[in-house]
């Protein structure tokens, strides 16, 4: 692939139909606080970041993977055009767009942010990471930090001045969030001396923003073990001089940079603090031994967005892999293929490749609709807060049910549904001329960071299900329940709703049998062992669900549209979508929930010793 090409491809018309046909962006947007910001804003400014996406960020995809990020006596370097695009990035304000007008921002709904971040991080989803984290740390000192913290930072990082870190891992400490050893010591002036090593920082440093302003999770002298013993602190890589400056530099020091699989244009570094006693921190806020508690508010956000990077390289994959399929020319139409004379068809004319491209137009369109529809249910628990509070709680119950699925079922079907399109190009699809071989390395690590996956399941059946008395998954069966009565007898979707709720139904019957295991210290261990498969059958029933919906607000709509209009075809097309997913993925979870039911131990069973090995 050569430098400076831009390979990015999206369908701004499939966006614009989840986000204002099918989620009613317009009924958000146009009331307080979104009073400013109505359908036509939208279109003009996710337009306006497919421009920029294709002509600046996308060319330096590829430049990036393959230069990636160089140490140089203790600074890392980004690759060739990366501050550029920085600096042109926060110019034209793509990252603040729904940032409160109060730290700088434009005050939009959150279901627009969501869309802007996907077009940005499919053309580039290394590069979107640097002002991502500098956004998600900019977040937990907007809502934690004193109002001095909140004046010395926050503006800053969301304008681009500074970068942010989320700095968790240690050496020893993986997922194992608790059992991390950095220290912070009073030394009697607000002032805390942190020392310790982190692992797996994206973004650690680089040569874009003037400072850098590192989270850090660390334990003050004589705080319990475990997570409830962890603060959170601001360490800045330049210590703050009077005047809001950077100063000197605060013995932050990078010892290394990881060589990955992809993302390489993302500096993943290791950081040392406080190595020569000379590094300073402060107290995010005024309590100290609630770090975890602030850290999980970055955290959740960093989840969403990963369920974001995920759709947004599986979307870049499909659009590439169907202008491939259209364009590439072998064999003969399958109608004609004894004859060989007959003439070469475009490989989109075989059944097998059609079924692939359908498959990754299906789970892409659905699982962008679930991230949208999670960042609908924010927007309106914001709207209705002290307003409407029982109907904020429904709507902060759904985020809080939807999150893991979002990114667990994102990151996973991103790495499946990348290396699925290169299947779609054959033995093209599978060399660097092409970009979908840089998308699924690249997309590889969504289903690792910010909580492996297994986590995020272990939190859906171990925390979220539970919540509210259960009330927030009941809700969220009851929304689809109430779909499902609604659409049963639809005369073009009807079997299609009736699958749906056939999974539904096996989804209830595995969320029972879990629910029995929790009383049951015996057969605790089946909850992890299949949580990660409930997960899943939770993610398809959501996925099915918001397809079929789309497809019934298509099948309204395309009646009013003129048989040559292409809207004709798109509303077609998210038909096919929905009945491609219902009839060949939601099956899945019925079958799903009976294997959950035979409450299958082999992996608990099986000795160490039998796994084998030499």
């Amino acid at each position: 692939m050569s430098a400076g090409i831009n390979t990015y491809k999206t369908d701004l018309r499939e966006i614009f139909f989840t986000l204002f046909e099918q989620f009613g962006f317009g009924q958000v947007a146009g009331t307080a606080p979104y009073d400013a910001w109505g359908p036509d804003e939208a279109k003009a400014v996710l337009t306006e970041t497919y421009r920029f996406a294709r002509e600046v960020l996308g060319p330096l995809n590829s430049v990036g993977d393959r230069e990636g990020c160089r140490l140089e006596n203790g600074s890392v370097f980004t690759p060739k055009g990366f501050k550029d695009a920085w600096n042109k990035l926060y110019e034209q304000g793509f990252k603040t767009v729904a940032v409160s007008p109060d730290h700088g921002g434009q005050g939009a709904p959150m279901m627009l942010q969501v869309t802007v971040e996907e077009i940005l991080s499919g053309a580039n989803t290394a590069f979107n990471m640097y002002p991502g984290l500098a956004f998600g740390a900019a977040e937990v000192v907007a809502e934690c930090g004193t109002p001095e913290q909140q004046k010395q930072f926050v503006e800053r990082m969301l304008n681009g001045t500074w970068g942010g870190t989320m700095c968790l891992t240690e050496p020893h400490a993986g997922s194992d969030v608790g059992a991390a050893k950095s220290t912070a010591k009073r030394n009697g002036d607000g002032t805390y001396s942190i020392k310790g090593t982190k692992i797996f920082i994206s973004g650690g440093d680089h040569d874009m923003a003037g400072n850098i302003i590192h989270l850090v999770l660390a334990r003050i002298d004589g705080a319990p073990a475990g997570t409830k013993g962890l603060s959170l602190f601001i360490v800045p890589k330049l210590r703050i001089n009077a005047d809001g400056s950077s100063g000197q530099a605060n013995d932050v020091t990078v010892g290394s940079i990881e060589h990955k699989m992809g993302i390489n244009g993302s500096a993943t570094c290791v950081l040392n603090f406080g190595e020569n006693d000379g590094c300073l921190g402060e107290l995010v806020g005024t309590v100290e031994h609630v770090g975890m508690s602030q850290m999980f508010k970055m955290m959740n956000g960093a989840r969403i967005a990963v369920g974001i990077q995920g759709v947004s390289l599986a979307s870049a994959a499909y659009y590439n892999a169907l202008d491939y399929a259209k364009d590439r020319k072998q064999g003969s139409h399958f109608t004609k293929w004894k004859d060989p004379s007959a003439p070469r068809a475009s490989i989109i004319e075989h059944p097998d490749v059609r079924r692939m491209l359908l498959d990754i137009k299906a789970h892409v369109e659905g699982i962008r609709a679930l991230v949208i529809k999670l960042a609908m249910h924010l927007d309106k628990a914001k709207q209705l807060a002290g307003k409407d509070d029982d109907a904020a709680t429904y709507h902060k119950g759904q985020v809080e049910v939807l999150t893991p699925l979002v990114k667990s079922y994102g990151s996973d079907q991103a790495f499946r549904l990348c290396a699925q399109a290169i299947q779609v190009y054959g033995g093209a699809g599978y060399i660097q001329d092409y970009p979908v071989e840089q998308y699924t390395r690249d997309s590889k690590i969504f289903s690792v960071y910010e909580g492996t996956n297994h986590i995020q399941a272990m939190d859906l059946v171990g925390r979220k299900m539970g919540q509210a008395g259960g009330a927030h998954f009941q809700q969220f069966m009851g929304d689809v329940g109430s779909f499902v009565e609604a659409h049963r007898e639809h005369p073009v979707l009807g079997e299609a709703v009736k699958t749906l709720a056939g999974a539904q139904e096996g989804l209830m019957s595995s969320a029972m049998a879990l629910f029995g295991w929790s009383q049951d210290a015996g057969r605790f261990p089946l909850i992890p062992l299949s949580a990660n498969r409930f997960l899943n059958m939770m993610s398809e029933v959501a996925v099915g669900w918001l397809l079929l919906d789309a497809a019934v607000i298509a099948e309204k709509a395309a009646a009013n549209v003129a048989a040559d209009h292409p809207d004709k075809a798109f509303y077609e097309g998210k038909k096919f979508s929905a009945l491609w997913y219902a009839r060949n993925v939601l099956p899945n979870v019925e079958y799903a929930a009976r294997l959950i039911a035979t409450e299958d131990t082999s992996p608990m069973d099986i000795t160490d010793a039998a796994f084998g090995g030499v």
